[in-house]
C-alpha cells in the first residue's frame, strides 16, 4: 500500500513522496513509525485502504501533508495547523533557543509576538517559561482562533492574550515589554511566484507576502517595537534571506532606539533573524 502511494506521489512530483506516504499511513492505521515497521505485513482493512487512497490523492494534488494531518510539531510540541496559518518551519525554532539563552525557566517577563499565526512562538515560550505572560497579534481572525486552541491544548491560555490587529499600529503601552518576538510576512510579490506551489497555492498569501519589496511590515513595526520595549529589552525578528542589510538599517534608523543591532544566520548560512536591544 505504501509502496504504491510512494510511486503515485513521486509521479505527481510532490516534495518527499516516500515520507508523505508513510506519515499518511501512520495516520490512517493509528501507528507510529516503529509500529509501521513492525506491522509491515499486516492486512489493511478495506475502509482503511479507501481512507488512505483519499489522503494520498489530496497529497498528490499538492496539498501539504501537515494540512492533511491537521498538525505539525514545533520545538517538541504538537500544534494544530490548517489553511488559515503557515506551516511551522524548523528555522523558527532558533528564535526559541535564543530566548532560552537570555532567560531561565524561573524568570518572570512580559512578551509580545507579532504575526503569531498558529501561535507557535507565543505558546512555546509560555510553555517553557511558566512565569511569563504574553500578548500575540495577528491580523487574521482564523489564525487567532487556531492560536487560541493551541494555547488551550498546551495549558497556557491563562497567560496569553490573542489579539486580531495590525501590529504596525501601536496598541501596546510604552515601555511595557521585556521581550518581543516576530515572524512577520517577508516575501516580496515576485518571490511568491518563485517558491514551491505547495506553499504559494495552499498556504495563506497574507502570511507570506509583505508588499512589493517584502519589507513593509519590518518598516511598519520597527517604530512600534521601539516604543513598546523597556530599556534593555530585546527584539528577535525573523526575516527573509535577502533582507539582512535592510532590516539592520531599519532598526538602526529608529531614532537611536536600538543598540547592538545584529543579523544572525540560520543553520544553512542564510541571513534569518535581526536581533536588537532597546537603549
Amino acid at each position: 500500500m505504501i509502496r504504491q502511494a510512494s510511486l503515485q506521489l513521486k509521479e505527481a512530483n510532490v516534495d518527499s513522496p516516500e515520507l508523505s506516504a508513510r506519515i499518511l499511513a501512520e495516520k490512517v492505521l493509528g501507528l507510529d513509525s516503529l509500529g509501521l515497521v513492525i506491522e509491515a505485513k499486516a492486512e489493511v482493512l478495506e475502509n482503511q485502504l479507501l481512507e488512505y487512497k483519499d489522503l494520498v490523492q489530496r497529497r498528490a494534488s499538492g496539498e501539504p501533508a501537515a494540512y492533511i494531518l491537521g498538525q505539525r510539531e514545533f520545538y517538541g510540541l504538537d500544534f494544530e495547523v490548517g489553511p488559515d496559518v503557515l506551516i511551522p518551519r524548523p528555522e523558527t525554532e532558533e528564535m526559541v533557543e535564543l530566548v532560552q539563552q537570555r532567560y531561565s525557566s524561573a524568570d518572570s517577563f512580559v512578551f509580545a509576538d507579532f504575526g503569531t499565526g498558529s501561535g507557535i512562538l507565543a505558546v512555546t515560550l509560555a510553555f517553557l517559561f511558566p512565569r511569563s505572560r504574553g500578548i500575540a497579534f495577528d491580523i487574521s481572525p482564523g489564525a487567532c482562533s487556531v492560536a487560541q486552541r493551541n494555547a488551550m491544548r498546551h495549558g497556557v491560555s491563562d497567560r496569553l492574550q490573542f489579539v486580531q490587529a495590525d501590529f504596525t499600529i501601536s496598541v501596546l503601552k510604552d515601555n511595557s515589554l521585556d521581550l518581543l518576538v516576530a515572524n512577520p510576512p517577508y516575501l516580496c510579490e515576485k518571490e511568491l511566484e518563485e517558491i514551491s506551489p505547495e506553499v504559494s497555492e495552499f498556504e495563506p498569501c497574507g502570511a507570506l507576502v509583505s508588499g512589493a519589496c517584502g519589507d513593509e511590515l519590518i518598516r511598519g513595526s520597527a517604530p512600534v517595537i521601539s516604543k513598546a520595549l523597556k530599556k534593555g529589552a530585546m527584539v528577535f525578528m525573523e526575516i527573509g534571506y535577502l533582507q539582512g542589510k535592510i532590516a539592520k538599517d531599519i532598526f538602526e534608523s529608529c531614532e537611536g532606539a536600538f543598540s547592538n543591532v545584529k543579523v544572525l544566520k540560520d543553520l544553512s548560512g542564510h541571513d534569518r533573524m535581526v536581533v536588537a536591544k532597546k537603549q
